[in-house]
């Protein structure tokens, strides 16, 4: 395959301008400012002009929920990684709340399995830190890892014991692996469903204070720094932990951290007329918090842009505000969220990628996050300038759950290669190519 006239934006190479890409055998073969087609001497080449478009690393998003096993009527293994590949994304890193638990090698090795068979976007399992998320007692890293873990969390169930929470950085540490950490002290969050302050009191809802996220986030720098063990912070959302997560690294402290687009780019005024779409843990926030997430993003202080596509059936948000579940899907609204970091010049396009792509990889160890001569050709192309509208008929998720419905978006991906295969290409049926 050769990828022509597209604008490379590799921050793992330092390359931003036109380049044409060569792929052979699923990998990349060469980078040049031209290929002639006489070059390759491959008469089945498939060439594919990229003009107008950005060619950037296949994104990779650290924080997904498939659902599968357990949960296959909110989403699939196929279905969510159909979703991710129309997003842009070439892997996905998911989740261990499944039923069962993700707490063993035998789902982990499942989910494996039924990522192969959707061959699609490349799945990474994240395993459960404790066993049935309970919080009381470790898995087993090893045995996880060996069969395809590359991280563990109790994301959805927080670790609300510290001496847990020390046992399995320092056992996660001895392995090379990372603590992801939802950050929240359940005794202060309570029966919440909203942003503790003047909104949820004028909507009758009950807060959920920021004060219960930047405890747990104080907690977890304070244990990364004694043990000089690797964490790293689930969607941020609140200005305090933002700064705290800012001191830390000025400090050497090796804490990592993500957020997502609901969290940069909407506040808890969203939630006036009950929308349950717009029911999230952590909540959404306030305009304070949102442009402190902003400027994390632009100063470096949070690593990633990460969905934390969380699908649930009309069943579960279709009912009174209190009772809905937590989460919305993401995936295939990520990337024109976060070009308007860029357009609203918070983000450059460089960085927008490597918060998307090399910066996840390299967290989490992945392939990935480079499109270097001799690595896999995963690779997202996309237009930051294609608009279009989000229909909720439209969505590829299986489940629909989003507040974005009717919004105008600027910005898609238009095709997603991954080891070299095309996944995705904008206007055609996805199959298993």
């Amino acid at each position: 395959m050769l990828l022509k006239n597209g604008r490379l934006v590799d921050p793992s190479q330092g390359i931003d301008d036109i380049r044409d890409i060569l792929i052979v055998d699923g990998k990349i073969a060469a980078i040049a400012t031209r290929i002639d087609i006489s070059e390759s001497n491959n008469e089945a080449l498939k060439v594919i002009d990229a003009q107008g478009l950005i060619i950037a690393p296949g994104f990779i998003d650290i924080h997904t929920h498939l659902r599968e096993p357990g949960y296959e009527y909110k989403e699939t293994i196929r279905t969510g990684t159909e979703a991710a590949v129309a997003g842009g994304f070439s892997a996905v890193a998911c989740m261990a709340n499944t039923q069962p638990v993700n707490d063993n090698a035998g789902i982990t090795a499942f989910v494996k399995r039924q990522a192969l068979t959707a061959n699609l976007a490349r799945v990474y399992p994240i395993a459960a830190i404790t066993v049935g998320l309970k919080g009381a007692q470790l898995t087993d890293f090893s045995d996880l890892m060996r069969a395809g873990a590359v991280a563990f969390s109790d994301d959805g169930a927080p670790l609300t014991s510290s001496v847990m929470m020390r046992y399995a950085l320092e056992y996660a540490s001895s392995l090379g692996a990372t603590i992801i950490s939802h950050c929240e002290d359940l005794s202060l969050v309570g029966n919440g469903v909203a942003n503790e302050g003047f909104t949820a009191t004028d909507l009758g809802l009950v807060g959920m204070p920021t004060i219960a996220e930047d405890l747990m986030v104080a907690r977890e720098i304070m244990l990364s720094e004694y043990l000089q063990a690797r964490v790293h912070i689930a969607h941020v959302s609140s200005a305090r932990a933002v700064r705290l997560i800012r001191e830390a690294k000025e400090r050497g402290v090796p804490v990592s951290a993500e957020a997502t687009p609901h969290h940069f780019t909407l506040t808890e005024a969203a939630l006036v007329g009950y929308d349950t779409n717009c029911k999230v843990n952590p909540p959404l926030r306030s305009s304070v918090d949102v442009m402190e997430v902003r400027r994390g993003l632009s100063d470096g202080t949070i690593d990633c842009i990460a969905s934390d596509h969380a699908p649930h059936s009309a069943n579960e948000k279709d009912v009174e505000f209190d009772y809905a579940a937590f989460g919305m899907v993401g995936l295939e609204t990520v990337l024109p969220l976060a070009l308007q970091l860029v357009g609203e010049g918070v983000l450059t396009l460089s960085q927008l990628v490597e918060r998307m792509s090399c910066n996840p990889a390299n967290l989490l160890g992945l392939p990935g996050g480079t499109l270097k001569v001799g690595v896999d050709a995963d690779v997202t192309l996309f237009d930051t300038q294609r608009v279009w509208q989000v229909v909720k008929e439209n969505l590829i998720s299986k489940s629909k759950n989003t507040p974005f419905v009717g919004y105008q978006m600027r910005g898609k991906a238009v095709m997603t290669i991954v080891g070299g295969k095309i996944k995705f290409q904008e206007g055609t049926a996805i199959s298993p190519f």
